[in-house]
C-alpha cells in the first residue's frame, strides 16, 4: 500500500478496497454533515457505492491522472484527501477533502494538506495547487488562507447542492511563494 506519513499519528494512505465499509460508517453517521459541501453523501448508501469509488480512484492513479487517499488518524480512517485532477502539461494539480466531524479541529487537514502540497511541488514537480472551495465554506477556506494559498476570483454558479447553488472561491498556490 502506498502510505505518505505525515507525522507519528497521521498519515495518507492510497485508497484501497477494504476502506469501503470505513467510508460507508462515517457517511452513515455524519451524511448530513458532510452534505453541506459535498455532492455525494445522499448517493452513498451501500459499500458498493465505495467501492465503486475506490476502483475509479485506482484506475486514475494508474493513469496519472489522480490521486486519492484515506486519511489515517492514530490508525483509523477519519477522511479523504486528493489530487482531484493532475495536469502534466500545465503542471498543476487541484486538491480536495472532507474529513470526519468527529475528527475536526486537530489540524489533520491542514497538516494532510501540507503534505500533498510538498508532493506536489517537490515529487511530481508540479508548478501550481489549486483549490475550488464553496464560498460560504469558511471552515476550508480558512485551511487554504492559513497555508498561504492565495484567492484567484470566484466562479459563480459552480455547484449545486440540494437544490441550492454555490460560487466557489478559486484559490491558487505556487511553487514560487510555497
Amino acid at each position: 500500500m502506498f502510505t505518505l506519513d505525515v507525522d507519528p499519528d497521521l498519515a495518507l494512505a492510497l485508497v484501497e478496497h477494504s476502506f469501503a465499509s470505513q467510508y460507508l460508517d462515517i457517511v452513515s453517521l455524519q451524511r448530513d454533515y458532510l452534505a453541506q459541501w459535498l455532492v455525494w453523501p445522499p448517493l452513498a448508501q451501500d459499500e458498493a457505492f465505495f467501492e465503486r469509488f475506490i476502483e475509479k480512484s485506482l484506475h486514475d492513479y494508474a493513469a496519472g491522472n489522480s490521486l486519492v487517499c484515506g486519511i489515517i488518524y492514530r490508525g483509523e480512517l477519519v477522511g479523504n484527501i486528493s489530487f482531484n485532477s493532475i495536469d502534466k502539461k500545465l503542471r498543476k494539480v487541484e486538491i480536495g477533502y472532507w474529513l470526519s466531524q468527529s475528527y475536526q479541529g486537530k489540524g489533520i487537514v491542514s497538516r494532510s494538506v501540507t503534505k500533498l502540497i510538498d508532493l506536489a511541488f517537490n515529487q511530481l514537480k508540479m508548478d501550481k495547487v489549486e483549490a475550488f472551495v464553496a464560498i460560504e465554506n469558511q471552515a476550508s477556506r480558512s485551511v487554504c488562507e492559513r497555508l498561504g494559498f492565495k484567492l484567484e476570483g470566484v466562479i459563480t454558479r459552480a455547484e449545486q447542492l440540494n437544490g441550492r447553488m454555490y460560487d466557489h472561491a478559486a484559490y491558487g498556490l505556487h511553487k514560487s511563494g510555497w
